[in-house]
């Protein structure tokens, strides 16, 4: 039987890209004798796809898009993987995935270069994960590219023969893999060859692309309706109740956080690209200044969550914590320089930002008198300094600050001490 799991995530993708939804598609038996196929056939949809036609707009260099149209996205069950790098002079089979369900999208070739090639993946790897249809991760194939390249001189309208290039398990590998290939064809063209229609695999070792077997053509397979499987028969309320309960998607999200929040363009993708880095940014965000939590989740927490190799689910600054300790900082509780230090310890020990102030006693000082007294101590050891600041070397200034800022281990209030300096200089 179906895993009832399966096909409303095909479903919710096809709506997300404006597809065709069938109402009745039917499971095929793809029959092929290969050693990570243990039992000769493959469950696909072969006439009958579950999402036909639909297209996504991939964003490219300097703001331009470009339209990707999908053929189809089918469902099938995956196969086990052929391992050639582990072993010598043998081929090892893993069967771990061997019958999970899988979803396959298959794209116009529109594409034009590895650059929007990756930029394709990259957008469909957002969207998946936003629908929760997968987590993405490729490095373990929840998510994978077959590249299918082929080249044709400049001014041709006829494609040339293709290759395909199976299971690459990156991004940066996709890129390697497109580049090496198309690299070789023209080489090959150029010598007067032709090339041959073939499955190959990428080396990421050696950064190249080898054959693995010829290309079968689809009367190879034997395809024939799977007789334990009955057509899936989709009712259009079903459909519809679907259509209404997709989350917010990528696109929709980018355009409301340069409207709401308003932040740039650059800032606003960056922060869409994955949905759990969108959830974090509006929960720190929201009732706070947009763009200064959008510096630190970029800036600060990203550094942090890089350098310790987590993601932001792993994060041991919630979302919450982060805008607590935006909240000090709006209300001049602390300094932007003792944030780095309290944001650190936050980082470090998972508390929040208010006990750590509290604790360590790193509340601003906006006493002025305090801070006069350590002003005019500074300008009385400073004297040569002080005496360049009244010749016109403003940006002396500057040293003066960070001595004072020194003095108070930066719990002074930067303006305070700014307006204090250059009123006493002046005098």
């Amino acid at each position: 039987v179906i895993n009832a799991e399966v096909y409303p995530k095909a479903v919710a993708f096809g709506l997300s890209i404006g597809a065709e939804i069938s109402r009745i598609s039917v499971f095929d038996r793809k029959n092929y004798f290969y050693p990570d196929l243990p039992k000769g056939y493959q469950i696909t949809q072969m006439d009958k796809p579950i999402v036909v036609g639909g297209s996504v707009q991939i964003p490219l260099e300097e703001g331009s898009s470009k339209e990707i149209h999908v053929t189809r996205a089918h469902l099938e069950e995956d196969a086990g993987k052929s391992v050639h790098d582990e072993f010598t002079n043998r081929t090892g089979i893993d069967l771990n995935r061997a019958g999970i369900p899988l979803l396959e999208i298959v794209s116009e070739p529109d594409m034009r270069s590895a650059k929007e090639a990756v930029a394709y993946a990259r957008y469909i790897h957002q969207l998946v994960t936003y629908l929760g249809v997968s987590d993405g991760n490729m490095s373990e194939g929840s998510l994978r590219c077959d590249a299918n390249v082929s080249i044709r001189p400049i001014g041709a309208q006829e494609l040339g023969t293709r290759t395909e290039i199976k299971n690459v398990n990156s991004i940066r590998f996709l890129k390697q893999a497109i580049e090496y290939e198309a690299r070789r064809q023209i080489e090959i063209i150029e010598d007067g060859g032709t090339i041959e229609q073939e499955t190959r695999l990428f080396d990421p070792n050696r950064g190249e692309t080898r054959s693995m077997r010829s290309k079968e053509d689809a009367h190879d397979y034997r395809y024939f309706p799977d007789p334990d499987l009955l057509p899936l028969d989709l009712k259009q309320e079903f459909i519809e109740e679907l259509k209404a309960s997709l989350p917010e998607l990528p696109d929709e999200r980018k355009q409301r956080f340069i409207s709401e929040f308003e932040l740039s363009t650059y800032d606003a993708g960056v922060l869409v690209a994955d949905r759990e880095t969108a959830e974090f940014f509006e929960t720190s965000a929201t009732g706070r200044d947009a763009k200064q939590a959008a510096n630190w989740v970029t800036g600060d927490l990203f550094g942090r969550l890089n350098k310790a190799g987590l993601s932001i689910s792993e994060s041991p600054v919630s979302a919450d914590a982060l805008g607590g300790l935006l909240d000090l900082l709006a209300d001049g509780t602390i300094s932007s320089r003792i944030a780095k230090d309290v944001f650190d310890e936050m980082f470090e020990s998972g508390k929040d930002a208010a006990a750590i102030v509290d604790e360590k006693g790193l509340k601003q000082i906006t006493d002025t008198g305090e801070i006069e007294a350590i002003v005019d101590a500074v300008i009385e050891r400073g004297a040569a300094q002080a005496e360049q600041y009244r010749s016109g070397n403003e940006k002396i200034i500057g040293w003066f600050v960070g001595q004072v800022m020194k003095e108070t281990q930066g719990k002074a209030n930067p303006q305070a001490v700014n307006k204090l300096l250059r009123k006493k200089l002046q005098s």
